[in-house]
């Protein structure tokens, strides 16, 4: 379906969403999550309009979402920080003040750490899927996460002990 406009139109509909949640836990920032999603939009039309379209458009949006972070976050200059004020989310939290204590503790991981416990932990990926989109094998997500999360407990101190195994590792 080459060329099929219409149908990437109801393909974007559907899953921007999605995308844009991942993009926000990834950056944190409301506007450069809808950068990336654009950014990844643009990309998958790209391959949508080619005759070997992707046989799983949502998975190859999220692949293509993650390396677009990851390689946003190799292209920033070293003089920007993340910030730390998170902008307001939707009602229906059961524990705000814990998930912007996370937020704020993940923003100060490195990218690919960052990309590997949102996909395991907050999107709920398998190793193996988290492995096929962040390009690495499953015994590296396994260790990535194991060294992730310990780097998480450090930066969250000692007294987040227990929050963050209920709250990250579910």
């Amino acid at each position: 379906m080459a060329g099929d406009a219409e149908g990437f139109t109801d393909f974007a509909t559907s899953c921007s969403g999605r995308l844009f949640r991942t993009a926000w836990l990834l950056t944190g920032d409301w506007h450069l999550a809808e950068d990336l999603v654009q950014e990844t939009l643009g990309k998958v039309y790209r391959a949508w309009t080619k005759r070997s379209r992707p046989d799983d458009p949502a998975a190859y949006a999220r692949t293509t979402l993650v390396r677009t972070f990851v390689s946003h976050r190799r292209r920033r200059g070293s003089a920007e920080r993340p910030t730390d004020s998170v902008p307001d989310t939707p009602g229906g939290e059961t524990d705000v003040a814990l998930r912007v204590t996370l937020l704020g503790a993940l923003g100060r991981l490195d990218a690919k750490d960052r990309a590997v416990l949102v996909l395991r932990y907050w999107e709920d990926r398998s190793v193996e899927e988290t492995a096929a989109e962040l390009g690495l094998s499953a015994g590296a997500v396994r260790s990535r996460s194991f060294r992730a999360l310990d780097r998480l407990r450090a930066v969250l101190g000692t007294d987040a002990d227990d929050p963050t195994r209920s709250g990250v590792a579910r």
